[in-house]
């Protein structure tokens, strides 16, 4: 008896969006969607998390993904830029939350080590990478879309491994995993 199981993966942005979809059919790889949702032609903030929480759910109720594999923020200096990253991500988790979709967070190094071997990897050498993996014609211009991609593959290679990242399966899930992050009334 064959298994199946699709995974979206999500690398979060207020200015371009990547995601990417995969089919695992018995422990084989199968690519069925690469694309992003570009975002900087809106200034108000709030219409980019709105349209990223839309185009999330849109992408839950097209393909009915099992999982989610969402890239975590990485930590920079710039506070607003960090803020606003993790909004977006914040509201991408939401949608798959909404519709009960279990989701893991993966750091960008552990999805670069995944992919390629190392995580000090480029943007270019994930892309090559996911290009001979999953035999993809043309890579987009923008990386933001491979990137969304390589969290899906960096959590199909953590299947059944326990890992250190978080993972939610809910909101109750959610507000146990941080605790210190919810306020109490």
């Amino acid at each position: 008896m064959s298994s199946e199981k699709i995974i979206l993966g999500i690398d979060p942005g207020t200015t371009i969006m990547g995601f990417g979809l995969i089919k695992v059919v018995d422990k084989k790889m199968e690519l069925m969607q690469l694309d992003e949702l570009l975002l900087k032609k809106y200034d108000d903030h709030y219409v980019k998390l709105k349209l990223i929480f839309e185009r999330t759910i849109h992408l839950i109720e097209t393909y009915h993904p099992d999982e989610i594999a969402i890239e975590a923020p990485f930590f920079g200096k710039n506070v607003q830029s960090m803020l606003k990253l993790g909004r977006a991500q914040g509201v991408a988790m939401a949608a798959g939350l909404s519709r009960e979709v279990p989701i893991t967070e993966y750091s960008p190094k552990k999805i670069k080590m995944a992919i390629t071997g190392n995580g000090n990897a480029s943007k270019e050498q994930v892309a090559k990478m996911l290009q001979s993996l999953l035999k993809i014609k043309t890579l987009p211009k923008n990386l933001d879309a491979t990137d969304g991609l390589a969290a899906a593959v960096c959590h199909f290679y953590n299947s059944g491994k326990v890992t250190s990242d978080k993972n939610y399966t809910g909101w109750a899930a959610f507000v146990k995993q941080n605790e210190k992050r919810v306020i109490k009334k």
